[in-house]
Parts: C-alpha cells; structure tokens; sequence
C-alpha cells in the first residue's frame, strides 16, 4: 500500500486528456509485479492471519490491490473487504483489477482523508496496514481514532520496512521509514498491546496488535 506516496496532486498532464495519469498507473502497475511476491510472501501473510470466510478485513493504503484481491478470496462472499486510500485513481485501478477476477466479491471502497480513514465503527476484524504505515501523520492519534472501527478482539496488522540494512535496496529513501520500536512505542500510547510477531518477512516487520483492554 504505498500509494499514500501519491497524496500530493497529480502533475498536469499536456496533450493528455485521458484521465489515468501515467505515473501513478505506472506506479500501481510496479507494486502488482510477480516478483514482489519473493519478498512479500503474500500467501503466507494471509494463512499466518488466519482470514477465515465472513471476516470483515480493512485494506489501509491498499495501493494496487495486491493484498486486496487476496482478501477478497479469503473472505469470500459472506465477508467484506474494505479497500481504503487516500488516492481515487488507487481504488479505482482495484476495482477494475477485482472486476477482472470474474467472481462475486464484497468490497466496499473508501475515499480516506489523511487523518481520518473513515471506517464504520466496530466493522472489522483485521485491520491491515502494509507499507502505508509510514506515510501517516500523527500515527498515535490516527489509530487511537481508528481502534473504535475494530470489533471486540479484532486486530490491528502493521506489516513495514525495516529502516535499516535489512530492508536491502529501496526504490525510496529509508529517511522516511518508522522503526520497529518505535511503532511499538506509539502503539502503545495508542491503547494496543502487540498480540503477535512474525519473523519470516526477510526486510520487513509483520506485528499483530490488539486492543490493550482485550484479553
């Protein structure tokens, strides 16, 4: 989910008149490639998630869709996908792309605005923030806001860079990335406590919060 790159507007396109602004498409169309699966283990973040059908999953900075249309499966036709950006060209390049799966979805697309992700309250069971985490501003608020959109026991999945070497080569610069610890940190001040951490992510942190008060 890094389209919340694109939060700025799109240039002027001259001479252009269709509405796809060819940079973000072509950004898009980069974090769809086959081989982010190599790093990004797709299919094994969503079976370590255990989405079950009928779960209510939040895809926050959903970008492409490359988590989504995961999702989407996952959940099958009793659940609901939430697919929520801050960019309209990303969520409509993900429909067209759940469009093109050719089977029944329940998706419902979210316009975001930079503070506030407009979730209903007590809607989900995951909320997934992969690669979008630090492009957010005032991180603590923003999720205590958002912990009322969580049902009893949902969770909250944080899934981002490494800031340091073990991140590799970046198409972006690392300044812009959060550490491990201090996600943990604002976490905590904003009322979650981390359920769960996975390790096999090879340049990226893959954390599992919950709700403080929940048990």
């Amino acid at each position: 989910g890094l389209s919340l790159l694109w939060s700025g507007p799109a240039p002027a396109q001259h001479g252009h008149h269709h509405e796809r602004t060819p940079n973000v498409m072509e950004y898009l169309d980069r974090l769809d490639r086959p081989e982010r699966d190599q790093d990004q283990k797709p299919a094994q973040v969503v079976e370590t998630l255990a989405i079950k059908p009928g779960m209510h999953v939040a895809d926050l900075g959903a970008g492409s869709g490359y988590f989504t249309r995961r999702f989407v499966e996952a959940v099958g036709e009793t659940g609901k996908v939430y697919v929520i950006d801050i960019e309209p060209k990303a969520l409509k390049y993900v429909e067209e792309s759940l469009v093109h799966m050719q089977r029944p979805f329940n998706a419902e697309f979210i316009l975001a605005r930079p503070d506030d992700p407009n979730i209903p309250v007590e809607s989900i069971d995951i909320l997934f923030v992969c690669n979008t985490y630090h492009h957010l501003e005032d991180r603590t608020e923003y999720f205590r806001k958002v912990r009322s959109s969580l049902k009893q026991g949902g969770r909250l999945v944080i899934i981002d860079y490494y800031h340091d070497d073990r991140s590799g080569e970046l198409s972006f610069p690392k300044r812009h990335l959060v550490a491990r610890e201090k996600v943990l940190g604002e976490m905590t001040a904003a009322g979650y406590r981390l359920a769960k951490e996975h390790p096999f992510l090879p340049k990226q942190y893959f954390l599992e919060f919950v709700g403080a008060q929940d048990r």
